[in-house]
């Protein structure tokens, strides 16, 4: 499928074969370096699309070379995990590569050990294992139990722990860049103007009538938000996927959902904009609240120009994750001046500080969290209605709070490839 990184294959088959070009990248990288005259002095491999590299460094004989490479592995995000069967499939170990003699150990998956699990075999295989935040290379060292929402090890707890105990795994914050003058939030009519072209041209370009009918509905209340700017905007950018959006659908302690219950919530003169596309359960979910509910305006795309104008024009910003290895919306968010409520997991616990640079939130179970999250906001909203000095300190604080690039490269040089 040309320009589609990832893609299914229907209900009939269970294992998508978008996995056989990740394989051929692998192979190819491998095939070049071998073929370089001088080593390079680290291989940096990246998530499950690239944990087959891990594989033919160990177990295949053309590519003994690689093993003398130190050989490091990030994960972005333990909850995709590749797992393709080992053989009798189109897209399997086998079938991509059948002559490997590897170790069943080496590369399948903790629960099935018929299915290979390449962020699992690059997790064993490496030489050493960082994660994108501090807190999250902490969890992840943990199983995960959706009963008290809390989502850690996904089934490779395991080997994490055992990279902990040996101490090759580490967590390092990922950065964000800062240039020399911060973009100035566009007055109200502006950005009104910006948002209704972005979905101008995703309205034309969607042929899917129920995406197109989300763009029209959209357009046609942005026109009828008026030319005064809401007296809170509050504003969320992201993808529109379960790990984003869970708690926003979860009952809180009252039997409602969250989103229903902060939307009630919210003072008469509020709008919560939310722009992302993603899940089309929840995407659908959405759109229908946004009908119903004039404080919410949900715009289905993304554009840099749209997100950037949003984390410009904000005054509070949420980010409700389930799971966060680190988040970059947070700092975008707080570069651009504008306070953030997040829950306190991964890398949003290691870049908010609760009543510092913005508002974070917890709570025992997925109740109990959607409930916090709700009030969080609330308290939020009112601190700055009620106390605008002290909001005004906060948000102050997170424009002020970096997190260089510069950092995280020396951490990486020093920490996890041995250089510094």
């Amino acid at each position: 499928m040309p320009g589609v990184v990832y893609h299914g294959d229907g209900d009939e088959h269970p294992y998508a074969t978008d996995a056989n070009k990740f394989a051929f990248f692998c192979a190819a990288v491998a095939s070049w370096v071998i073929t370089r005259p001088q080593d390079p002095a680290v291989l940096h491999l990246h998530d499950w699309h690239s944990g087959v590299l891990a594989v033919l460094r160990r177990f295949d004989a053309r590519y003994m070379r690689l093993a003398r490479i130190p050989t490091v592995f990030t994960i972005h995000n333990l909850a995709y995990q590749g797992q393709r069967p080992l053989r009798d499939d189109a897209s399997s170990l086998h079938a991509w590569f059948p002559t490997l003699r590897y170790t069943t150990a080496g590369v399948s998956d903790p629960a099935f050990p018929h299915v290979f699990n390449p962020m699992a075999a690059a997790i064993r295989l490496c030489d050493r294992i960082n994660t994108v935040s501090p807190s999250y290379a902490r969890e992840i060292c943990r199983p995960s139990d959706p009963s008290a929402g809390f989502i850690g090890g996904e089934g490779l707890e395991e080997d994490l722990k055992q990279r902990e105990r040996d101490g090759t795994l580490i967590g390092i914050l990922n950065g964000c860049n800062y240039p020399a003058a911060t973009a100035a939030a566009p007055p109200w009519h502006e950005l009104r103007r910006l948002l209704d072209a972005a979905l101008a041209d995703w309205q034309q370009r969607d042929r899917d009538p129920v995406i197109a009918r989300m763009h029209a509905l959209a357009r046609n209340r942005l026109k009828r938000l008026g030319d005064d700017r809401p007296r809170h905007l509050l504003t969320s950018v992201g993808r529109i996927v379960d790990q984003k959006m869970r708690l926003m659908f979860t009952r809180t302690p009252s039997g409602r959902p969250a989103l229903a219950a902060l939307l009630d919530r919210l003072p008469d003169d509020a709008l919560l904009i939310l722009l992302g596309s993603g899940d089309t359960r929840y995407e659908a979910e959405l759109a229908r609240i946004a009908t119903r509910h004039r404080k919410l305006l949900f715009l289905r795309g993304y554009s840099e120009a749209a997100g950037d104008a949003l984390y410009a024009s904000g005054d509070l910003f949420l980010m409700p994750s389930s799971f966060e290895p680190c988040g970059i919306s947070q700092m975008l968010a707080m570069r651009a001046g504008q306070p953030c409520v997040v829950h306190g997991v991964g890398g949003l616990r290691d870049t908010v500080k609760h009543l510092e640079t913005g508002f974070v939130f917890a709570g025992a179970d997925p109740a109990r969290q959607a409930g916090a999250f709700v009030d969080c906001t609330a308290d939020a909203v009112a601190l700055r209605d009620d106390d605008a000095g002290a909001f005004d300190r906060i948000r102050a604080a997170a424009s002020r709070t970096r997190f260089p690039w510069r950092d995280a490269a020396r951490n990486y040089l020093r920490n996890l490839y041995g250089l510094g």
